[in-house]
């Protein structure tokens, strides 16, 4: 477990037990390759295959697995920023998975994205001050003194000085700029916050400041995440259920104490035990998984893990396993548990 893990103060709290505020079924993303002067199709990418999950009010959703499986790309299309291919995203209640621009923008103040780099995804002619506000100009909620106020109370509940409202971002921190996006996220009170890795650029002193409010935003505003993350000592203590990707699919998907104790899939063993353990007298089982993560624009038929699966079988070369309960509360898409 890493030392941001440690420094997080508490742990997540439970979530309400209320109609979800995004529900998603089936979602697919795929993209056409083309190839030539005459942009012929050459293929497709599966980056998303099939996905369905949902997140109640102030409950937070980790969504890990190895680079390349798709998380990132998940959190873009529940967002609308990619257009989904197949399958449904539901926000309130409301089906947004078709809806035109002008018929989803008062869908888009409900949800918002905290981006990895904390530097690229901040505009480097505005000053902070104007960042952090622009969602307000754009939305029409405020403008002049009342929108100078309502970032400077931004700025005060994210950690800020009222006086760094006028510095370029440039002149900040690493931890100091997520903050910013932070603020801006937070700016039109959504609903719904895709955090796409957002401390994994940080030193690991401010990962915990970072996450730490994080967690007190989403006590005091109900927030509900999809936190995305390679680090699964952050998901550990930031997420109340988890949901493991390889290759476009979820292969596990249940609370944080099961999967961390009690993890059922192959995919998910091997990624608990990779992770290193800070004391030297523990001991225990090394499997590194073998071989490379096949290409999305060819996957394996059947059980996509089967090809460095150390149990697999011919049916799982052969038939798709479907993500069912095996145990309760405990969602495992493997045809051997």
């Amino acid at each position: 477990m890493s030392d941001a893990a440690h420094a997080v103060a508490g742990t997540a709290t439970a979530p309400d037990l209320a109609p979800p505020v995004l529900d998603v079924r089936d979602l697919k993303t795929h993209f056409a390759i083309h190839h030539g002067f005459l942009r012929r199709a050459g293929g497709t990418v599966f980056a998303v295959d099939g996905v369905s999950f949902s997140i109640a009010p102030r409950e937070t959703l980790g969504l890990v697995g190895e680079s390349g499986c798709g998380k990132s790309t998940v959190g873009r299309t529940v967002l609308r920023l990619i257009e989904p291919t197949a399958g449904s995203i539901r926000l309130d209640g409301h089906d947004i998975t078709h809806l035109g621009k002008a018929e989803l923008r008062p869908f888009r103040p409900r949800m918002q994205i905290i981006f990895q780099d904390p530097f690229s995804s901040l505009d480097p002619r505005m000053s902070a001050g104007d960042i952090v506000g622009e969602p307000l100009r754009v939305h029409r909620i405020a403008s002049g003194r009342a929108l100078k106020e309502m970032v400077a109370a931004l700025f005060d509940r994210v950690g800020l000085r009222r006086a760094q409202m006028d510095n370029f971002p440039h002149q900040f921190s690493g931890g100091q700029r997520q903050r910013i996006g932070i603020a801006r996220a937070l700016a039109l009170k959504p609903k719904l916050i895709v955090a796409d890795e957002p401390v994994s650029a940080l030193d690991v002193s401010i990962q915990a400041q970072v996450l730490n409010l994080m967690m007190d935003l989403q006590r005091e505003m109900g927030l509900a995440y999809l936190f995305i993350s390679h680090n699964l000592a952050v998901v550990e203590h930031i997420s109340h259920r988890i949901a493991v990707m390889y290759l476009g699919r979820i292969v596990e998907y249940t609370d944080k104490t099961t999967l961390f104790t009690r993890p059922l899939h192959p995919y998910t063993e091997s990624l608990l035990l990779a992770v290193p353990v800070p004391d030297p007298r523990v001991k225990r089982q090394k499997r590194l998984l073998q071989g490379d993560v096949p290409s999305p624009i060819n996957p394996p038929s059947g059980c996509h893990f089967h090809t460095r699966c150390p149990y697999a079988v011919d049916r799982c070369r052969a038939e798709t396993p479907a993500l069912r309960e095996v145990k309760s509360g405990q969602l495992v898409a493997c045809h051997l548990r």
